[in-house]
């Protein structure tokens, strides 16, 4: 922890705290776990859209500047639901 650390172990871990204070190590616990929520969150969103957009497009019912337009819509949507972690 902190500076007490070594170099060696600091490379070595996948956690390092960089302080002393172990309230530290409870946020990054929550953040990570909302991250993962959020990503997946993504993830679904992602491929709901594409899959929508994909198979639209094959059957006819949408054109291509519609699906484009509704792609960006999507990645919008997608970008706003990251940007929740900035709250925490």
């Amino acid at each position: 922890m902190g500076t007490a650390g070594t170099d060696v172990a600091i490379e070595a871990s996948d956690v390092a705290l960089m302080g002393d204070n172990l309230n530290s190590l409870v946020f990054a616990l929550k953040l990570s776990k909302k991250n993962r929520k959020v990503v997946l969150e993504n993830l679904v969103i992602s491929m709901s859209v594409i899959s929508i957009f994909v198979f639209g497009a094959i059957s006819g019912m949408f054109n291509l500047p519609i699906v484009i337009i509704g792609h960006e819509l999507s990645e919008i949507i997608v970008i706003m639901n990251g940007l929740r972690l900035l709250k925490l």
